[in-house]
């Protein structure tokens, strides 16, 4: 059995990986494309034609020419890109010996190890402005459609911050939310459902924008003009937060990301313990949380100051 599996075609038993991440592990879209991608590079730079063509002499033949590869300026390419491509072939391997393949253990594949991740920040003062440019921008606004996209905006920014969101998320969102709740239900990465929590000042941002909206679209958040509306996209939030970024004098890069960096340390330096907020941020592993701890670091190390050593 496993000799005819070693004999199947790659490109077939990609196919078949492909499919079963998205239908039975439930993987998102663009994670499946992603895979597909890395996979098919793999492919096509170690002449892979049959699973039996996998062998760790070529795996590590492609990892250097990865890391041969041209990155952003004269660098080489990320190692946590890099590593995108293993993961990928990782769990290529593993499905096939789920399927009764004999090849390479897939534990084989060791990931390069990364730096300590590098945290965008803005600070309180820094998000104050943030959220308040378009409020601030309403005042003397008087064209009605720049007014509604101004209220869409505003209430973008307090939902990212209320929630912790990630912009896929938000975008996704319809407009029969239910704002006499405090809580939503999301569905996030791997489609899991988790609940996340609005503010007053969120809702009542949203209620604000779904007032002026005279649109008949199923999106919570829509873009464009009235004869061409489309449903907001993350780069539609990108482009519109680093808008207000730069009128709110923020020299940092701004992103909706950072809303939500913004959203974890202010919990966490606000007492919240950390396994909260992961369920709260939605990440499958702890490890992925862990990097907000510099807050809580940062507070410890108050409390050492402040009571440790009184002679």
């Amino acid at each position: 059995m496993s000799v005819i599996l070693n004999a199947m075609d790659a490109e077939s038993a990609k196919r078949q990986f492909l499919e079963y991440i998205e239908i039975e592990r439930g993987r998102a879209v663009k994670t499946v494309e992603n895979y597909d991608r890395y996979l098919t590079r793999y492919f096509a730079q170690m002449e892979i034609r049959k699973v039996a063509d996998i062998s760790e002499q070529n795996i590590r033949d492609f990892r250097m020419w990865l890391n041969r590869q041209p990155g952003s300026g004269r660098d080489s390419m990320k190692r946590r890109t890099q590593n995108y491509y293993m993961i990928a072939l990782r769990a290529f391997l593993k499905f096939l010996r789920k399927r009764g393949v004999d090849g390479i253990s897939p534990e084989r594949i060791e990931l390069a190890k990364l730096p300590e991740r590098h945290l965008d920040l803005i600070s309180n003062s820094e998000l104050d402005r943030l959220m308040g440019a378009p409020a601030k921008a309403l005042v003397t606004e008087k064209d009605e459609w720049k007014r509604l996209a101004l209220l869409r905006d505003r209430a973008i920014l307090e939902l990212l911050f209320s929630t912790g969101l990630r912009v896929s998320e938000l975008c996704g969102l319809d407009s029969d939310l239910d704002l006499a709740r405090d809580d939503l239900s999301v569905r996030g990465k791997g489609e899991k459902v988790r609940v996340v929590f609005l503010s007053d000042s969120a809702k009542e941002a949203v209620r604000a924008y779904l007032k002026a909206r005279t649109d008949m679209e199923e999106a919570l958040f829509v873009d464009g003009r009235p004869k061409s509306l489309h449903r907001i996209t993350p780069r539609d939030i990108q482009r519109h937060i680093k808008k207000y970024a730069a009128m709110a004098g923020i020299t940092k890069k701004v992103t909706p990301h950072v809303l939500r960096h913004s959203f974890a340390t202010d919990l966490l330096s606000n007492g919240a313990d950390i396994r909260s907020v992961q369920q709260l941020l939605g990440h499958a592993s702890i490890n992925t949380t862990q990097i907000y701890t510099h807050v809580t670091d940062a507070h410890l190390r108050e409390i050492h100051k402040r009571f440790h050593s009184k002679r």
